[in-house]
């Protein structure tokens, strides 16, 4: 009976890891129909505003705006930003300082694009995997591009098309450098922070984030993504 269970389990369990797999490889020329983070948002009453597009499509100055802000070194990594990861957990008890995040944007894509929030050790396993499977499968233009699609910039407001229109009238390959940079001061809680008009947090964020832009834009490898 038990070896029985364990042939179900296991059958069931490769079933579900070839489907996976198929999707991360068929999400590498389609966009995903529905993120969980968006079927969230539009079951708790926000609405769901988004319209993907190209990276093309989408203004150098928001490209290099996140990048500037979320990871620096995202052209240059392999998913993971080792030396944030061992800050981050070095100080995991020190409520008393606010620490630094280790996620970088490949690891944003892998749980906003195929898992949920949250903070379980399961979770962060399932996105260690699909991290390394998008960075393998995809490579870096397309996972900006899946970025800069899928994450939510506003209440029920998802991507940068839709952000752009829905904060500045505008398409997202307009956008200037401060408001690439407005749109990216309110990422780490879009729902809280007020982007235009911009809230004095944001404000004062948004004028660090254009400081940062304008240091790593020489950077060749940063370059290749502004192209």
């Amino acid at each position: 009976m038990v070896k029985k269970i364990f042939k179900k389990a296991w059958k069931i369990f490769l079933i579900l890891f070839a489907a996976q797999l198929l999707y991360i490889v068929l999400l590498r020329w389609i966009n995903p129909p529905l993120t969980i983070t968006q079927f969230t948002s539009w079951s708790g009453g926000y609405g769901l505003k988004r319209d993907y597009i190209d990276l093309e499509d989408m203004s150098p100055n928001i490209r290099l705006a996140v990048m500037a802000s979320e990871d620096q070194l995202f052209p240059d990594h392999n998913g993971f930003d080792m030396a944030s990861i061992k800050e981050a957990l070095k100080n995991r008890n020190k409520k008393w300082k606010r620490t630094r995040g280790a996620s970088t944007i490949s690891q944003q894509v892998a749980k906003n694009v195929f898992l949920w929030q949250g903070r379980s050790w399961i979770r962060k396993g399932l996105e260690a995997y699909t991290t390394f499977m998008i960075e393998l499968v995809w490579g870096k233009r397309r996972i900006l591009e899946m970025y800069l699609n899928v994450s939510e910039m506003g209440k029920g407001v998802f991507g940068i098309e839709a952000a752009a229109n829905y904060y500045f009238k505008k398409p997202a390959k307009k956008l200037s450098r401060m408001e690439a940079a407005q749109i990216t001061a309110g990422l780490p809680n879009p729902k809280i922070y007020r982007v235009n008009p911009p809230s004095p947090y944001v404000s004062l964020r948004a004028e660090q984030i254009v400081i940062q832009m304008n240091n790593i834009e020489p950077d060749d490898g940063i370059q290749k993504l502004l192209k």
